[in-house]
């Protein structure tokens, strides 16, 4: 399918879609809707995690998108994998996050770095669902200093490398079968001595330390990641040996541009619940949507999404032909950390009106619109906090 068509109707143009993207945008809205959604409220409830999922989204084609055919994937591009995590943000926003985690932090990220042996054992099972994959970066004590501060190591010996050290806030690592795990390997050279390996749930010392609970998102699996004498074979190295800063920082890029769509998803739905709230709370005699100020909220909202899902798409279709390698400076890294800084901070707006729209209904811990507004400061806070992404946009503005 063409992504990149040009004719396009007069709404689709207003949102800066191709009719082949609302195509794909609607498609799995109709997939999340009928497939996600039923298992969101369990999820949040019991911080529960649904092991038939991800095969389920992997069998009608939901992951690799931006990955060849040849090795299982869709053979589209980043835009469309921004288009798919919008749609599943709408019905169940922390299988989108899991969804993410898998799809652009592991499995796009072995893609664009790894060898061609890595890729052909890895890829495919990732593609399919039948592999959960996760990335391990941050650390009990590196947080947005994840890379300088980095206290994991790595150690070559003979065939393979031994890894020593902990990851903690790991998305999908209580479930995940493969895992991208970021360790030093020259502490000497500091951040400029780390390395990426790919480590398997079943390598001797590797375990799941604990499962974390979590205020939102829950039942996106968090967990804190323990590596004891965990041995690696060396062909697990993705990248070249000390250069696992280059995987970091493009990967980086690529996961700001993918947060966007789940604040623009779960702002989507928040309006949607808002607006039938409105039409069928009645107070005073009628429905609240007759009161100027539940309709000057609703006006507010609307804006507020409508420029969240132009800034969205605009930097998705800027990381779209990030070259492999490339990130971490330039255009692109300003405009992926000022698109999820407006979004993520745009949301807690957003958020914020409608659970004030359902009133006491909103702040019942069961009630959908809370479960949306619990999300909020994970997304202030992943992927960079948004003090951090500041400090890069104005590096970058400064730097001219």
């Amino acid at each position: 399918m063409n992504t990149t068509a040009s004719t396009m109707s007069a709404s689709q143009r207003f949102s800066g879609l191709s009719d082949d993207e609302q195509e794909i945008l609607d498609q799995a809205d109709r997939f999340a809707r009928a497939e996600l959604y039923p298992l969101s409220q369990r999820m949040d409830d019991e911080e529960w995690w649904p092991p038939e999922a991800f095969g389920k989204i992997g069998a009608n084609g939901y992951f690799g998108i931006p990955v060849p055919q040849e090795l299982g994937g869709a053979g589209m591009d980043l835009f469309t994998s921004g288009l798919v995590l919008q749609a599943f943000s709408r019905w169940n926003h922390a299988l989108a996050l899991s969804w993410v985690a898998h799809e652009n932090l592991c499995l796009y990220n072995i893609f664009r770095n790894a060898n061609e042996d890595i890729r052909q054992r890895y890829v495919p099972g990732l593609c399919s669902g039948k592999l959960t994959g996760a990335l391990g970066l941050t650390e009990p004590g590196a947080g947005s200093d994840a890379l300088g501060s980095m206290a994991t190591t790595a150690t070559l010996d003979g065939d393979a490398y031994v890894l020593n050290g902990r990851k903690i806030y790991i998305t999908n690592g209580p479930v995940a079968d493969v895992l991208l795990i970021y360790a030093k390997t020259d502490k000497a050279r500091g951040a400029k001595g780390i390395s990426a390996f790919i480590v398997e749930k079943d390598m001797p010392g590797f375990g799941v330390a604990q499962k974390l609970i979590k205020m939102g998102f829950r039942g996106s699996q968090t967990g804190e990641l323990v590596f004891e004498n965990c041995r690696v074979p060396a062909r697990n190295l993705v990248g070249g040996l000390d250069e696992g800063v280059k995987v970091v920082m493009s990967g980086l890029d690529l996961e700001r541009s993918m947060i966007s769509p789940i604040c623009l998803g779960i702002c989507e739905r928040a309006l949607e619940l808002s607006l039938d709230y409105a039409r069928t709370r009645v107070q005073f005699g009628k429905p609240i949507a007759d009161f100027q100020m539940i309709r000057a909220k609703l006006a507010d909202m609307y804006v507020w999404i409508e420029s969240m899902r132009l800034f969205t798409y605009q930097a998705l279709r800027a990381a779209n032909d990030l070259e492999i390698g490339g990130g971490g400076r330039g255009s692109v890294h300003k405009i992926t950390a000022a698109s999820v800084m407006y979004a993520a901070e745009t949301m807690n707006k957003v958020l914020n009106e409608a659970v004030q729209i359902h009133g006491g209904m909103g702040y019942m811990w069961e009630s959908e619109i809370n479960r949306l507004y619990r999300s909020i400061k994970l997304l202030e806070i992943g992927a960079g906090t948004t003090e951090v992404r500041k400090i890069i946009i104005s590096d970058e503005l400064l730097r001219g």
